[in-house]
């Protein structure tokens, strides 16, 4: 079950956990990309749907996709997004994990729509992975 399944936001919280300001969440519901909340004004209140949706959202715009486009994926659409082209003069910040001589991973979390939080796991769970299949020589 996810850890935010039955729970409920408020538009403060809602913005906190997705990085977006309320005036772009409250665009997104004005456009239809969003589904309205659940009560009016300050007794609005927000679902895990409202999250995912804006997560999702936000990483498409990262990707460089339209709103139209997005609107489409929203709807169903079965395509996935084309990925984004490096372009000269694009700003990327990606994680560089080195595992050992010679082994390195590489990690733009925005591409792979991973939260900080994410991120780490992911890594810790790769040194794991790695102690498993070569441990560490107690000699050197």
């Amino acid at each position: 079950m996810a850890p935010f399944a039955s729970k409920e936001f408020g538009i403060d919280e809602l913005c906190g956990l997705t990085g977006l300001p309320k005036r772009t969440v409250r665009y997104y519901i004005q456009i239809g990309l969003v589904d309205r909340p659940e009560g009016e004004t300050r007794a609005a209140r927000y679902t895990q749907k409202h999250l995912e949706q804006l997560l999702a959202i936000r990483r498409w715009t990262q990707e460089g996709l339209s709103l139209e486009r997005i609107r489409e994926l929203l709807s169903g659409a079965t395509q996935p997004p084309p990925g984004r082209p490096d372009r000269a003069g694009t700003v990327e910040v990606w994680s560089h994990l080195i595992v050992s001589e010679g082994v390195e991973v590489r990690l733009d979390p925005a591409r792979a729509g991973l939260s900080p939080e994410q991120s780490r796991q992911f890594f810790a769970a790769v040194m794991a992975a790695f102690q498993q299949i070569k441990p560490e020589d107690p000699t050197a």
